[in-house]
């Protein structure tokens, strides 16, 4: 199984009375290292009491922290969900928090030199430092997955366009297509034609469009294909785009056909959706999905 490193933000989602440890690169990669038991993860948390807690959970996991740097000035990132009626979360972002300046070191680029596919979003790369390290690791010879994640006001046209520039796959929901299509292609919006433009316009290999319940689009080639999950009354749909990508990538570095990763995709995020968080509280789940890798 290809080497899979995430980085990006790691921060704590804090709901009405609770807290839990999320970040869409964290998500991805927690996925990927149960279900495969290999992957490396980037970040940055603050010296504090949230910093400790993230600590002691990948400790108590065995999911390696090496890559988890420490910062003096900085605290551990914060997100506050509002769920509306559809379990929908409309997050409230902290800013200037520790994953906002991940350091370029020789740890990293060691990692990367043991990685054949990276994952990396948008959020991380709102300020200039942690930008500046994703991007000293764009253009090696290995693959990149880009799900793309647009958050609030957190983007740049420029941020994007390299993102896009960069990718080997795209993962990005409706809203963020129709975006991208009044950004770059200045074409009449329809989901499919926008889609397949985007996709050869910037090379990407694996096209991935989600359009939450209604299912979602793959687009590889000349091919293209549509899943509609079965999913009754989601307690909670915080990580299922998480969850999603997860199996997209393996999908990809395993080179399944295209109904193969949009069904396995959609099946796993459909039971993630059916818990309360983003992350399964025991490996039962994994135990499921493992043998397809």
């Amino acid at each position: 199984m290809p080497r899979i490193t995430s980085i990006g933000e790691i921060l704590f989602d804090v709901y009405n009375g609770y807290r839990t440890i999320g970040g869409a690169p964290f998500n991805f990669i927690y996925h990927i290292i149960k279900l495969t038991g290999k992957g490396n993860f980037i970040s940055r948390i603050g010296n504090d009491v949230y910093g400790n807690e993230i600590l002691n959970f990948f400790n108590s996991i065995n999911i390696p922290a090496q890559y988890l740097q420490r910062d003096n000035e900085h605290p551990t990132g914060r997100a506050f969900a509002n769920l509306d009626k559809n379990k929908i979360p409309d997050w409230v972002i902290e800013k200037n928090c520790a994953y906002d300046f991940i350091e370029m070191n020789k740890d990293n680029e060691e990692v990367i030199r043991n990685t054949e596919c990276l994952y990396f979003g948008t959020l991380a790369q709102r300020s200039p430092v942690s930008r500046n390290t994703i991007r000293s690791l764009f253009n090696q010879s290995i693959k990149y997955f880009c799900d793309l994640n647009i958050r609030q006001q957190f983007f740049t046209k420029e941020i994007i366009e390299l993102a896009l520039n960069t990718s080997d796959v795209l993962k990005l929901n409706e809203d963020e297509l129709i975006l991208l299509n009044n950004l770059f292609l200045n074409i009449k919006y329809e989901l499919i034609s926008s889609a397949v433009q985007l996709k050869n316009s910037y090379n990407i290999e694996l096209l991935c469009v989600t359009c939450g319940e209604k299912g979602s689009y793959l687009f590889r080639g000349e091919g293209v294909d549509y899943y509609k999950p079965l999913v009754d009354k989601p307690l909670d749909t915080v990580g299922a785009g998480d969850a999603y990508a997860a199996i997209l990538c393996l999908g990809f570095i395993n080179d399944w056909d295209l109904k193969k990763i949009n069904k396995t995709a959609n099946d796993f995020a459909g039971r993630i959706v059916m818990i309360s968080g983003a992350l399964p509280e025991n490996d039962k789940l994994y135990n499921e999905f493992k043998n397809n890798f």
